[in-house]
């Protein structure tokens, strides 16, 4: 799954952002909006590991969404 369809359906996939990530709150999650860059910001900054780690973290999640996502 592109990250554009993420961006695109934000409101729903913010649950599933937070129980990843359950160090962010939803005033995180409302400010990222969708927006990759700010989510791997925000990750960085909550979790104190570096943009690869995050990326990498951020690709995974990618990758489930795409996995779990009804055919």
């Amino acid at each position: 799954m592109n990250w554009d369809v993420i961006e695109g359906n934000w409101t729903q996939y913010k649950g599933q952002v937070k129980a990843q990530w359950g160090k962010l709150t939803n005033d995180h999650v409302d400010v990222i909006a969708g927006r990759r860059d700010q989510l791997e910001g925000q990750i960085q900054e909550s979790y104190g590991i570096s943009k690869d780690e995050a990326d990498k973290q951020i690709k995974a999640f990618q990758k489930y969404l795409k996995e779990s996502r009804p055919s």
